[in-house]
């Protein structure tokens, strides 16, 4: 392959104009994949992980955990999808408010609570059963993930622009070689056009 570059950087009666513009493409696409697309999947980590982190923070101060006893049964059979248990299922729950009052509300547990169970249950400011805020491994993962696909997407960006810039400068190579075979293949041949 060194060789098969080499050539088309130096003067060459072979060489054509495409032959050096494709050189330079080469080397063009491999500094964009080399630093351009862990450069942009690095920001753009960096930027989803101050969001999730801000996520996070917020949800965690407009949510609340409350520890709660399960007053209804669980069901007997658990819906499944495709053989796979699910995880969690919906029970009524009741709990003491600070004031004294009693509150009971429908909230998701995790399978194999059974009724009489005290379970954590995290309630927002209207008193609603809703998920756990997202700790530092979902923000870590949100973080991974926006990065790691950006970085893949920018590389497939530049690896299909590459590869069409090559097919177009694949077909006028072979305009150029065919104009130059027009004007120098009669005296080769011995044929006239």
């Amino acid at each position: 392959m060194r060789t098969r570059l080499r050539w088309r950087w130096r003067k060459n009666p072979l060489r054509r104009r495409s032959d050096v513009v494709e050189a330079w493409t080469v080397l063009v696409v491999t500094l964009l994949l080399l630093i351009a697309a862990p450069l942009a999947g690095a920001l753009v980590g960096r930027w989803a992980y101050d969001e999730a982190r801000a996520v996070a923070a917020e949800q965690r101060a407009e949510r609340h955990l409350l520890r709660a006893e399960v007053v209804s049964r669980p069901p007997e059979t658990l819906p499944t999808a495709e053989g796979v248990r699910e995880e969690a299922y919906r029970v009524t729950v009741r709990w003491t408010e600070p004031g004294g009052a009693v509150r009971t509300a429908p909230a998701r547990v995790a399978s194999g609570t059974e009724r009489g169970d005290m379970v954590g249950v995290w309630f927002d400011a209207r008193g609603r059963a809703v998920p756990a805020p997202p700790d530092g491994a979902a923000v870590w993962q949100h973080t991974l993930t926006s990065g790691v696909c950006t970085a893949g997407g920018a590389a497939a960006a530049v690896l299909l622009g590459h590869a069409v810039f090559r097919r177009v400068t694949r077909r006028r190579r072979l305009d150029e070689w065919g104009r130059e075979w027009a004007r120098t293949g009669p005296e080769w041949s011995g044929r006239r056009a």
